[in-house]
């Protein structure tokens, strides 16, 4: 079976300041934050079963994919080592502010937001920072609490080697495993292929920044008790990063929370399901928007 083409057919890859960005569709703005370790072609699957009703904004994040670590607009061109000095210190706020320059700079006063995983981070260090500009918030595969003291060590071990070694072979053996559900590993072996060409093309120093930007984090809860909007919560029955159950947490979190639990899917839902995915979103929008 051919593997997954990633490329985002219809969609137009545009660079605004320090971030790259892939969009398509006209109508209420849709903004999807991608997972770690890949970037923003996670949401290719899906983007032509949404962009017909919505405007999707799909951007790297800082330091992945096409969007430069140091905030230029040249990625990769850097020393060794530059990068990671000009994009100082590692933080999910400092992330959420580069996606609310984007915001700005494409005069999008309110967005649906959303993020799967470590963009679910980013999401919710957005709405701490600008609760005003999120009409309606979808949170998949992530979590609120803050990661503990052996998750955070971890991270930091990742990062470490990611600057030593670089990210190839190793981060994607590492990550696969937890990242796919059982069902996809079993039954998708292009969608495998697909993540792992993905994690592999992820610079290192990128990797490194990401990894000590989320150990940092804080506990997310009480910016979702405060939030009085519209509110998705999606994961995979199979995801053993943040099971239902974690899941079932956030929506209890959110005063207009409501969850969807999708079938035979691991941590990346949009990767591994994207027809089920994209029902569950264009049907909650259609309702709130």
């Amino acid at each position: 079976m051919a593997a997954v083409r990633w490329g985002a057919p219809g969609g137009s890859f545009r660079q605004d300041g320090p971030v790259h960005f892939i969009e398509s569709g006209a109508g209420t703005p849709l903004v999807l934050l991608h997972a770690f370790p890949v970037d923003a072609r996670m949401w290719d699957p899906v983007r032509g079963r949404l962009d017909d009703q919505f405007r999707v904004i799909t951007p790297d994040q800082r330091g992945l994919g096409e969007s430069a670590l140091d905030g230029s607009s040249a990625p990769g061109l850097a020393e060794p080592g530059a990068n990671r000095r000009a994009a100082g210190q590692p933080s999910i706020d400092r992330a959420a502010a580069d996606i609310l320059a984007l915001l700005d700079r494409l005069e999008l006063p309110r967005v649906v937001l959303g993020g799967c995983s470590m963009g679910g981070y980013v999401a919710m260090a957005l709405l701490r920072a600008a609760p005003q500009r999120v009409a309606g918030l979808l949170l998949v595969d992530t979590k609120a609490v803050a990661d503990n003291d052996e998750q955070r060590a971890n991270r930091l071990k990742v990062a470490d080697r990611a600057e030593r070694e670089g990210t190839k072979g190793w981060l994607a053996e590492s990550s696969l495993p937890n990242l796919l559900g059982r069902t996809t590993h079993e039954q998708r072996p292009e969608v495998v292929s697909g993540v792992r060409e993905m994690i592999d093309a992820q610079p290192a120093d990128g990797v490194a920044w990401a990894q000590r930007a989320m150990a940092g984090r804080p506990d997310s809860t009480a910016t979702l008790r405060s939030y009085d909007g519209p509110a998705l919560v999606v994961v995979g029955e199979e995801d053993a990063l943040t099971p239902p159950e974690n899941a079932r947490e956030l929506a209890d979190a959110l005063q207009g929370g409501e969850l969807v639990t999708l079938p035979r899917v691991g941590h990346l839902s949009s990767v591994e399901a994207p027809d089920a995915f994209s029902d569950a979103v264009r049907s909650w929008i259609t309702r709130i928007a």
